[in-house]
């Protein structure tokens, strides 16, 4: 869906550097796959075709965050916590 997108962040080995792929156009989405070490984050266009493509290697890989597109811009994710960390 149009404005998904992924961040990447991962180690340079002279720091972290972010990256981010988003689902540019309606009818757009982007998928992850994981394979011999190897993180890509696709953006596939309707018909599968893929459009732009960043690969990882996950060790390097420190986060991958997906954030979805908002439907409306008054949805809301609630989030409740079952227990609390204490230390």
């Amino acid at each position: 869906m149009k404005g998904d997108r992924v961040e990447a962040v991962v180690d340079t080995g002279q720091g972290v550097q972010t990256f981010e792929i988003v689902a540019t156009r309606a009818g757009r989405r982007i998928e992850v796959t994981t394979a011999r070490g190897v993180v890509e984050v696709t953006e596939v266009t309707r018909g599968g075709t893929p459009v732009r493509t960043g690969r990882f290697m996950a060790n390097r890989l420190i986060a991958l965050v997906e954030h979805p597109a908002q439907e409306r811009d008054d949805a809301r994710v609630e989030v409740t916590a079952r227990r609390q960390i204490r230390g």
